[in-house]
């Protein structure tokens, strides 16, 4: 049932799912954006010309944002997938029969959102993969490489290109549904402003 200004609790929760996912993923792009520019390795004055330089805040502190960031990032987008599950397997149905036996419409707006939605799923799930890799597999010399599938170079390059397609596409994904964005977020907002304080309690003698 929605309230007086139209914003349906399903909405209501969908958006608040939203703003999960984007503040954590804002949270873990920045971060890793940080790594990508400013690596660990070099040394002073050699390969790694920004080697010591701190940003706002030290290296080990956007190492926690980075991995809490994605970590919150994943939880959120496996509810956002949970909630959305029945939309995602219509529209697998929709492109599977129109690519195998020519029926149904899909016109070129969708097939550009189904296109983007497609990488942005196919770019998290090696993000997210290759992130629990390094969170749960040790480093160092003393181990052996590999210990799972690839060498760590390679769960490297997969997490970091798998993260620069992954932001790429989100800001598409982003820009294409902005005016529902701002709609949406607008009449929630305004819901939560305009709610109806809790009566007060009344002292009885």
């Amino acid at each position: 049932m929605s309230g007086s200004n139209g914003v349906s609790p399903k909405t209501r929760t969908n958006w608040l799912i939203d703003v999960a996912v984007f503040g954590s993923a804002l949270i873990a792009a920045l971060s890793g954006i940080y790594f990508l520019f400013l690596p660990s390795g070099g040394y002073q004055g050699g390969r790694n010309a920004f080697y010591g330089v701190t940003i706002l805040v030290q290296r080990a502190t956007w190492d926690d944002l980075h991995t809490w960031g994605g970590l919150i990032m994943i939880a959120a987008a496996v509810v956002h997938l949970a909630i959305h599950w029945k939309w995602v397997t219509g529209t697998l149905k929709r492109v599977s029969k129109k690519l195998t036996a020519g029926t149904g419409s899909i016109n070129r707006h969708a097939w550009f959102n189904i296109g983007i939605d497609a990488t942005i799923a196919l770019s998290f799930l090696i993000t997210a993969l290759s992130g629990i890799y390094f969170l749960f597999v040790p480093g160092g010399r003393g181990v052996i490489d590999p210990m799972w599938l690839f060498a760590r170079s390679t769960w490297d390059v997969l997490h970091t290109w798998g993260g620069v397609v992954l932001i790429i596409s989100a800001v598409i994904h982003f820009a294409i549904h902005w005016r529902w964005v701002v709609k949406v977020t607008r009449n929630v907002l305004g819901s939560i402003r305009h709610a109806p304080a809790p009566a007060a309690f009344k002292v009885t003698h």
